[in-house]
């Protein structure tokens, strides 16, 4: 498959990481997950039945065109939402037509979805949601991001998802969600292979800003290369050079960030996988507190506790076979052949 995404060329300054003063090996809390500054206090807010507060937060994100943070938001809004549904409805009521409202519905109705082994068809009875969160805001590309996954859990074929895709890329060329979810369908655990992993993202990464954090596209490329335990093998330069990327990203980017987060832990992992112990633990200093679920919950049930396991093994100096014992995953099952599919796939 193809996948030509028409980039639009927009560089912009990067900015500086503001890397913290403390020396990495002496340690820090660290929190699964953990909500940022601005998310933080909507999650209060709902966990008390509000929801002003998580509509204004949306609706920001959507004014200043912040459309990673609204994608992160979304996702967390709509976890939010499963454990709390009568939160959401008093939102849904209130605000039916809003795009805030409307898009973490969207969201809710695919996670719903995902859960059950009958995945592809209870996806396919959700399309609407997701057609009202993308008709409420025609500019926000997160109801594509949405959609992409959604055409990739119900099997959609590649021409459904190429037009998905372009619709995506018109509205936010860089926008790193919908890239994410471009490059899961390639995956050879779905509908593609490595290769066509690896070309996409690499040509995604090129055509992106310095900063931009479809910069860390090929390293994720790399790690799911490193963790499903299939397909042809992808020549060990090409793995350095997405840890490279990533690398550089990582250094323009805010330190102690939730944002970056995920891609900073995915980094870690694949340096570890790889070999760049000194890096490794170079990017635990810029990860501060934020632990994230993915790409631990690949090793284990409880992502934290891994997270804390590899940091503490870092630190002390461990010996590359130990180091790669604690990032070994077992094999995952393809989707194209098994409707079951882990946490860690979604």
């Amino acid at each position: 498959m193809a996948l030509l995404p028409a980039f639009i060329r927009a560089p912009r300054a990067p900015r500086p990481a503001s890397r913290p003063a403390a020396d990495p090996a002496a340690g820090f809390e660290a929190v699964l997950d953990a909500p940022d500054d601005r998310l933080s206090p909507a999650l209060v807010a709902a966990g008390g039945g509000g929801f002003g507060p998580a509509a204004a937060l949306l609706e920001a994100t959507r004014r200043t065109d912040s459309w990673d943070d609204r994608d992160r938001y979304v996702r967390r809004l709509a976890a939010f939402a499963r454990s709390r549904p009568e939160w959401f409805e008093a939102w849904r009521a209130a605000e039916p037509a809003g795009p805030g409202a409307r898009v973490v519905e969207a969201q809710l109705a695919v996670d719903r979805a995902w859960a059950s082994p009958a995945r592809a068809e209870l996806l396919r009875e959700v399309s609407p949601q997701i057609t009202a969160a993308a008709r409420a805001d025609g500019l926000d590309p997160v109801p594509w991001r949405i959609a992409l996954d959604h055409a990739r859990g119900s099997r959609a074929g590649h021409r459904y998802f190429e037009e998905l895709w372009e619709a995506a890329v018109r509205r936010a060329p860089h926008h790193y969600g919908c890239h994410e979810a471009a490059l899961r369908y390639l995956a050879a655990l779905w509908h593609g292979s490595h290769a066509e992993c690896f070309d996409f993202a690499d040509r995604a990464a090129q055509d992106a800003p310095p900063d931009s954090l479809v910069q860390a596209l090929p390293a994720r490329a790399a790690l799911g290369y490193l963790t499903d335990g299939c397909g042809p093998d992808v020549p060990a330069g090409r793995l350095h050079l997405a840890a490279d990327r990533a690398l550089a990203l990582s250094a323009l980017v805010p330190a102690e960030a939730a944002g970056p987060a995920e891609i900073r832990n995915a980094l870690v992992f694949l340096l570890i996988r790889l070999g760049r112990r000194e890096e490794a633990v170079n990017q635990l200093a810029l990860i501060g507190p934020y632990a994230t679920s993915a790409p631990w919950d690949r090793c284990s049930d409880d992502p934290l506790g891994h997270f804390l396991r590899v940091r503490d093994a870092l630190l002390a100096g461990a010996s590359p076979a130990a180091l790669a014992a604690l990032t070994a995953t077992p094999p995952r099952p393809r989707s194209g052949h098994r409707d079951r599919v882990g946490a860690a796939d979604r």
